[in-house]
């Protein structure tokens, strides 16, 4: 008997202990007052585990799944609450929660229909119930929550009789700040802080209402910050965010507050391993960064995505400073690591979480590697499509556009540079100047000739422009023979003239001078017209010997313009095709296509000249065997396309 009854009161005993240290619905809300979400979690499972029906336990636990800044179990959350819904459809707190996952989904209406059903189920006077509607849609995640709706409700929960509660007064301060009324949301803070002294959330927003209106208001801010951490040392959310707020300011702060809140938060925080490696990054110790996010990695056998990040930055991070130190070969080693990385990372992580940095970086990695090409266009271009300024835009697409012109890629260059021009509201001479030079430099001089057209139109008091156009149709017609490039050249000299300093325009002025010059004597065979030409050339460099040994050498000719005039361009359209359509003015017309191929019509007679073969065609289509003419013998040539000229600012 003796032994019996110690086995009772052993028995009894236990009991007493496992139901002391039960946990409840307050021990729950406080882990998620302090953002301990693992705990929080368990706490709830454990009640629900014991009561299915508990539906407080569930609406917490469905809160608890979505309150993470990044990784909302949405998912999860829907399902617990629509679970417990079959259970109980009157449940006007499961509503509420149904209502704030469809806010996060964006079915506003499917919401407001929740919202309002679980108000109706509570009589309206459930201050709970009232707070969860409140609540979701004052959440600054729900984006197409009522912020005034919130306002309403929750004004109604917090002056209901007996009413008392900090954290509910705290979420009506944060409808009014959603609803950007921070006079009303400062004094409902301090109304929170008045039932509770020591809540220290109502203290971090209020820091918040100030940091929202700039840095002018720091001192203030930050003091805000530090008096919630006074009041509460444990409310890790401001430690978090300081050491945010410091990263890429203040290493030495930032990795303060990160050992600070990884004390409050323990064993709560799943990355903390993560947050101590990207500490490192922060303090540009790369090569330590990526031991620690490998020793991460290694230690778990599903590792956080955004490991593979922080080590592709940091491979990125050390390639670079090889590659500026001569080191290319070390450079790419690390480059490929980085590579390597990127590819899990994309891999792993969520789309929606891939920004701007991440496809322009891995973008850049994969331009190391031949054959790339098409993966890495598409991925800057959604870089570029994501960044919202112009600013961010125009960085990316140049540092793609330099490195293919490094490689001495200039038509993929060009093609980059091109996509600046239409992000950029006004483009410079220098943006216009790298596309156009792009493509001039590699002799594809139809979108060269287009995109220097495009100069003039912006900026039609420089002649550069003009001049540009004129040496990428004489690239075209290099033989004069459709004088593309005249009316160019003409307007050069016609704008260069005006210059009251046309020392900084010499080249563009004298090389449009020689080829009206050469034009004249070429095709025109006119004498005092090109004579007239070199003299003003003279005018403008009197020691140039090319121009002056010419202008000796056509003095002494005999010439004789050709009886029937030359024909020369009227009109030039450059079509999107790359082609160039000329109206002579003859009245021929004459499409020259980027490959070469020469098409003439005038009379009715149709001349093809492709690969150097001349066919001719009646107004039947009927074939004319005519011999080709054969090109003078010193016509003279364009200069060879290596650069444009000076490069313009």
């Amino acid at each position: 008997m003796k032994n019996l009854k110690f086995t009772l009161i052993l028995l009894t005993g236990l009991l007493a202990v496992n139901f002391s240290n039960a946990q409840t619905i307050e021990d729950g809300k406080k882990f998620l007052y302090y953002e301990k979400f693992v705990s929080a979690k368990n706490v709830f499972q454990q009640l629900i585990t014991a009561n299915a029906n508990n539906e407080e336990a569930v609406y917490w636990l469905g809160q608890t799944l979505i309150a993470p800044d990044e990784d909302k179990d949405i998912t999860g959350a829907k399902a617990v609450y629509q679970t417990a819904l079959a259970l109980n459809p009157n449940s006007a707190l499961l509503n509420a929660g149904m209502g704030h996952i469809e806010l996060l989904e964006g079915k506003t209406q499917q919401a407001r229909s929740h919202f309002e059903s679980a108000i109706s189920l509570s009589g309206g006077k459930n201050i709970m119930v009232l707070d969860a509607v409140g609540f979701a849609n004052a959440d600054f995640d729900s984006k197409s929550g009522d912020a005034a709706y919130a306002v309403e409700k929750l004004q109604q929960a917090t002056t209901m009789k007996g009413f008392k509660d900090a954290r509910i007064m705290t979420d009506l301060g944060d409808a009014y700040r959603k609803l950007q009324d921070g006079g009303s949301a400062q004094r409902t803070y301090e109304a929170a802080l008045a039932i509770d002294p020591k809540y220290a959330r109502a203290k971090f927003r209020i820091g918040r209402i100030y940091q929202s209106q700039g840095r002018s208001q720091e001192a203030i801010y930050l003091q805000y910050y530090n008096d919630a951490i006074a009041l509460d040392p444990n409310y890790s959310p401001v430690y978090f965010y300081l050491h945010q707020y410091y990263y890429e300011n203040d290493v030495v702060k930032s990795a303060a507050y990160l050992d600070k809140y990884l004390a409050a938060k323990g064993s709560d925080e799943p990355n903390a391993c993560f947050l101590s490696a990207q500490m490192k990054f922060a303090q540009g110790l790369f090569a330590e960064t990526v031991t620690s996010a490998e020793a991460c990695i290694a230690a778990s056998p599903n590792p956080y995505a955004n490991l593979f990040g922080l080590l592709a930055y940091a491979n990125f991070k050390i390639a670079d400073t090889r590659e500026k130190a001569g080191d290319s070969t070390g450079a790419m080693g690390a480059y490929g690591n980085s590579k390597i990385a990127f590819d899990k990372y994309f891999q792993k992580q969520k789309q929606a979480k891939l920004g701007p940095r991440d496809y322009f970086t891995y973008a850049i990695v994969l331009l190391k590697f031949p054959g790339n090409e098409a993966l890495a266009g598409s991925f800057m271009q959604q870089a570029v499509d994501q960044d919202s300024t112009e600013v961010g835009k125009v960085a990316m697409l140049k540092e793609v556009a330099t490195t293919y012109e490094k490689r001495k890629q200039y038509a993929e260059a060009g093609e980059w540079y091109k996509k600046i021009l239409n992000v950029k509201k006004a483009p410079t001479k220098t943006d216009l100047y790298n596309a156009a030079n792009s493509y001039y430099r590699i002799g594809q001089f139809a979108p060269s000739a287009d995109l220097y057209t495009l100069y003039t139109q912006k900026f039609p008091d420089d002649a550069f422009g003009y001049y540009m156009v004129g040496k990428s149709f004489w690239g075209i017609d290099t033989v004069m023979k459709y004088g593309l490039a005249n009316n160019s050249f003409i307007k050069a000299i016609e704008v260069g003239e005006l210059y009251p300093d046309k020392s900084k325009i010499i080249p563009q002025l004298m090389g449009s001078y020689k080829y009206l010059f050469a034009y004249s004597v070429n095709v025109l065979k006119n004498k005092e017209l090109a004579l007239g030409y070199a003299d003003k050339a003279l005018l403008i460099d009197p020691n140039d010997a090319e121009i002056k040994a010419n202008r000796d050498l056509v003095a002494t000719l005999n010439l004789r313009p050709e009886i029937k005039p030359a024909n020369t361009a009227d009109k030039v359209v450059i079509g999107a095709d790359g082609s160039i359509n000329v109206t002579g003015k003859d009245g021929s017309t004459t499409v020259i296509t980027k490959e070469g191929k020469i098409t003439t019509v005038k009379d009715g007679i149709t001349t093809i000249i492709e690969n150097g073969k001349v066919t001719m065609l009646d107004k039947d289509g009927k074939v004319i065997n005519t011999p080709p003419t054969t090109p003078r013998p010193g016509a003279p040539k364009p200069p060879a396309p290596k650069t444009g000229g000076t490069k313009k600012k």
